[in-house]
């Protein structure tokens, strides 16, 4: 998509001479899309963080009140963005990332549902583990982690970690088992948890 690929150059060059960014563990980013891509979340700048080395056509859900600005409508979806309706179960919203994934893109969830406000891993839910399992994809645990409040020159740390591979999970396709959810997300949670250990000893 090329305004995506513009617009990651250009808030790349923004955003790296604003803040001080450091990405670690770049060599485990897959070369081809296809991937969940499953991150911490700690602001609304996350998808622009997290998508600067991810070079594959990047999708990612966003609240539907997002979309009710025309402009900002334009804007966010040729950026990738679909409408969710939060705490509705929708179903649409699950098609549309279950079709993503199956043409080749890549899909950004955010597992713990909402922004963190200290920092600290919330427990996560098994939205993304389910779709893993119902399309047969692997998922790439990265996490964002920086000190208080962003400001100029805050030191930020990507941290990609290992693919983990959709076997790995023990998820089903079609009716997903809870015991087969809690048992992927308890490993989710586990990868996220290191990353996010070892991304704020460096910062």
């Amino acid at each position: 998509m090329l305004f995506q690929k513009v617009a990651r150059a250009v808030t790349g060059i923004i955003f790296r001479s604003y803040y001080h960014i450091v990405f670690q563990g770049v060599e485990q980013v897959p070369k081809k899309g296809g991937f969940l891509v499953c991150c911490n979340h700690r602001t609304t700048l996350d998808p622009i963080f997290l998508g600067q080395k991810v070079k594959c056509n990047l999708r990612f859900m966003a609240k539907a009140e997002l979309f009710e600005n025309p402009f900002f409508s334009f804007i966010i979806r040729h950026l990738g963005a679909f409408p969710v309706q939060r705490g509705k179960g929708d179903m649409t919203a699950i098609q549309t990332a279950k079709a993503a994934l199956t043409q080749g893109d890549s899909l950004i969830m955010f597992p713990e549902g909402t922004r963190s406000k200290d920092g600290k891993l919330l427990k996560i839910k098994s939205g993304a583990v389910m779709i893993a399992g119902q399309t047969g994809a692997d998922i790439l645990p990265m996490v964002i982690c920086f000190e208080g409040k962003l400001h100029f020159r805050s030191k930020i740390v990507v941290r990609y970690g290992a693919v983990i591979p959709n076997e790995e999970l023990g998820v089903s396709a079609g009716v997903p088992n809870p015991s087969e959810l809690r048992g992927a997300n308890k490993l989710l949670q586990s990868r996220l948890q290191q990353l996010m250990d070892e991304a704020n000893a460096s910062l």
